[in-house]
């Protein structure tokens, strides 16, 4: 199983699994220095920090935040396919109850996240216990969560307006600042280090890559899979109520049909790019926040070149089918193989 590989081992495959998406991020950077006029430009206003490289942050903390869940979901040998709907659901929940004016920020925040937890529960049961396809059963959520989140909205879009109560502090979540930077951005980071310290400094890390790698091995071992696949399930659904909230609060509007439209794919494409593999075991929180803040940027310059978001889909998925080959060792060990008799002839030319 993976937690009983060799450290030095682990430490030189976690280098190679963050190297390609951190070269693709660079070269995408350098790219847009040269040829993106102004996209690393940066003005300074009323004590915040603005300009398209900000806006990358601040517009990549969705899928930051999905992917943080999706990884561990991944690593499981599950996937989940709902947290787009938990994030309408998460919006729709927080918009209805401003609108009713009755509840202080923090029971409202508290009971939409708790709504997306329940969820994301009710997904891991469906996988853990009844033993349900993970691909089936966040299937039903994805759509019968979005279909919740239209009933709750009557199926509008809930405008937050400056009439009720909670719209300052509720606005201040997708469009304040911390510390000079966008709020979504220090929740990511929060968000990233208690994941991290949850699964590199405690035994959970491990049990969850035992599970990916081998479900009845590590049942064997004494692990309950059962309650780790549970776990990461109900995890994700916390992110993607997260993740909703600041969607809502960004465009300050509740729209059950709109909110996190197909971002379930562009997390799931996140984790890949980030080393993360499809069949589960070990994952890797950094490369997954690599692969999201790459999916942005690409976004970002191709909007700024005149692209449209339907026109970009071309070239994003170009780029990550790019990188998950670069990050194949086989693919790799094949472009070599191909390469060495060109090697050969130029040795021998070049030889007196």
């Amino acid at each position: 199983m993976s937690g009983t590989a060799n450290p030095e081992r682990l430490r030189r495959q976690w280098v190679s699994k963050l190297l390609w998406p951190v070269v693709a991020l660079a070269l995408l950077a350098g790219y847009n220095l040269v040829a993106t006029e102004g996209f690393f430009g940066l003005r300074w206003l009323d004590g915040h920090l603005y300009g398209p490289s900000i806006d990358v942050l601040k517009n990549g903390s969705l899928v930051m935040l999905l992917s943080l869940g999706m990884t561990l979901v991944i690593a499981t040998g599950g996937v989940d396919l709902s947290v787009g709907a938990l994030m309408a659901l998460s919006g729709a929940v927080a918009a209805g109850l401003i609108e009713q004016g009755s509840m202080s920020l923090g029971v409202l925040l508290a009971v939409a996240l708790a709504v997306c937890v329940l969820a994301g529960a009710w997904n891991g049961l469906l996988v853990a216990v009844f033993r349900v396809q993970p691909l089936v059963a966040t299937l039903v959520l994805m759509v019968a969560g979005r279909g919740v989140a239209m009933l709750i909205t009557e199926g509008r879009r809930i405008t937050i307006r400056r009439i009720y109560e909670a719209y300052d502090q509720f606005v201040f979540i997708g469009n304040g600042f911390l510390f000079y930077l966008p709020v979504a951005v220090t929740i990511v980071a929060a968000m990233l280090l208690a994941t991290v310290l949850l699964t590199r400094k405690t035994a959970l890390g491990m049990f969850i890559e035992a599970v990916g790698d081998n479900d009845t091995a590590s049942r064997y071992s004494g692990v309950n899979a059962r309650v780790v696949k549970f776990a990461a399930y109900t995890f994700s659904g916390l992110c993607a109520g997260i993740a909703g909230l600041i969607y809502a609060s960004n465009i300050r509007t509740a729209d059950a049909s709109k909110a996190g439209m197909f971002l379930e794919l562009d997390a799931i494409m996140a984790v890949v790019i980030g080393g993360t593999a499809l069949t589960g075991g070990r994952f890797y929180l950094l490369g997954s926040i690599a692969g999201a803040l790459l999916i942005q940027m690409l976004t970002t310059t191709m909007l700024m070149h005149g692209i449209s978001s339907d026109e970009a889909l071309v070239p994003k998925a170009l780029v990550v089918v790019a990188v998950c080959l670069l990050q194949s060792a086989e693919f790799r060990r094949r472009v070599a193989a191909l390469s060495l008799p060109i090697r050969r002839v130029a040795g021998r030319r070049s030889a007196p």
